[in-house]
């Protein structure tokens, strides 16, 4: 059986032994004690977002959806938006990028807002574009933009398009369960995450919560069968079950996840952990002679790009490959305009794991050749 390895990536990432221990049983998709399990996930995740359940009709509702988190944004795009809709997508890494992607491809009518990847969207940006009679009736934006670790000022935008009229989807796929977030108060329509980010489950399904009278508003909208946010809720509703077959393992190791983030502390205990991760993390790569891409104002505490050295024994691939043999998984660059790599600090890791990955680094760049006058690429 191959060693385990350590994941500093933004998911899949690394579960507890117990998130793991959960799948080990099967699970009838109909059966009463799996249905109380899906409702209890829901109303956890409601809570999570600040919306307990129940709630007023014109509250939240969450929509688990089979598949990556990739599918349950598709869901949202969609089935939210009507035919004489239009959409401005908010870009500043490939994540709004895929969203605008999404919408050329279901013929959605969309305008995207691009601003620098090291950049934050600015709400005075949004609000100029939001002006009459560009006719714009959804706006959407990532949280936490993975392809640099930015994070975006949610709460401030929703102002701006909640002052519009618009509806605001929200992309939190790499910050929901670690960066507060109250639905309500950032005036978020529709939030989309996943099983698999920093709750720490396992990959197999994404989850939307959303304002109830915004899913009755997407009913007879969908331009997919499996992907009709509308029609998997009413599902929910009706039976309590999914309407195709559900990932039955991933949901046992959710329930799992849920238990060990409440006991942590919720969302605020795992912040702290996150945020000792990162710090750790940040400073011992700086002793080592790399820099970040963003700057620290704008830097989440969830994944760090970092820029390659300027070393002509630097090679990413080599690099990669020794950390990944030494028993340590980073994750590649996303970037446009600059060569970067990064490292996740969020699913189970500990300052004591930044530690240990910071002496392979140092390991590593020696045995390259590199671990002499490292100075980062510009």
């Amino acid at each position: 059986m191959p060693t385990a390895k350590l994941l500093f990536t933004p998911g899949p990432l690394t579960t507890s032994a117990t998130v793991k221990g959960a799948m080990l049983r099967d699970a009838g998709s109909r059966d009463r004690d799996f249905l109380q399990t899906v409702r209890e996930i829901r109303e956890r995740l409601l809570a999570i977002g600040g919306a307990p359940f129940p709630n007023p009709a014109d509250q939240y509702e969450c929509v688990p959806m089979q598949g990556s988190g990739t599918f349950a944004i598709e869901s949202v795009i969609s089935s939210a938006i009507p035919r004489n809709g239009k959409l401005l997508v908010l870009v500043n890494g490939a994540y709004g990028r895929r969203m605008a992607q999404m919408t050329r491809i279901h013929g959605i009518e969309t305008e995207t807002l691009d601003t620098p990847e090291n950049r934050k969207i600015s709400p005075e940006a949004v609000a100029e574009r939001l002006a009459p009679p560009r006719g714009i009736t959804h706006v959407a934006v990532v949280h936490c933009e993975t392809t640099t670790g930015l994070l975006n000022p949610v709460e401030a935008i929703g102002a701006v398009v909640k002052q519009a009229d618009a509806v605001y989807i929200v992309d939190a796929m790499s910050s929901f369960g670690a960066i507060p977030l109250n639905l309500a108060a950032a005036r978020i329509d529709f939030l989309i995450s996943s099983a698999n980010k920093c709750i720490e489950g396992v990959p197999g399904f994404g989850f939307v919560l959303a304002r109830r009278g915004r899913i009755l508003e997407a009913k007879g909208q969908a331009r997919t069968l499996s992907l009709d946010l509308h029609a998997q809720w009413a599902g929910f509703e009706s039976d309590g079950q999914f309407r195709f077959t559900p990932p039955t393992h991933a949901l046992l190791a959710f329930r799992q996840a849920l238990h060990e983030l409440e006991a942590e502390g919720g969302v605020a205990g795992r912040a702290a952990r996150y945020r000792t991760n990162h710090a750790v993390l940040v400073r011992g790569m700086a002793k080592l002679g790399f820099q970040t891409y963003l700057a620290p104002e704008d830097q989440s505490y969830i994944i760090t790009a970092f820029r390659y050295p300027e070393h002509p024994r630097f090679q990413f691939d080599d690099f990669y490959g020794r950390l990944s043999e030494s028993g340590f998984i980073i994750y590649p660059g996303k970037l446009t305009s600059e060569a970067c790599f990064r490292i996740g600090t969020i699913g189970r890791l500990s300052p004591t794991d930044i530690d240990a990955l910071l002496a392979a680094i140092r390991r590593v760049l020696r045995e390259m050749g590199v671990s002499r006058g490292v100075r980062a690429a510009r």
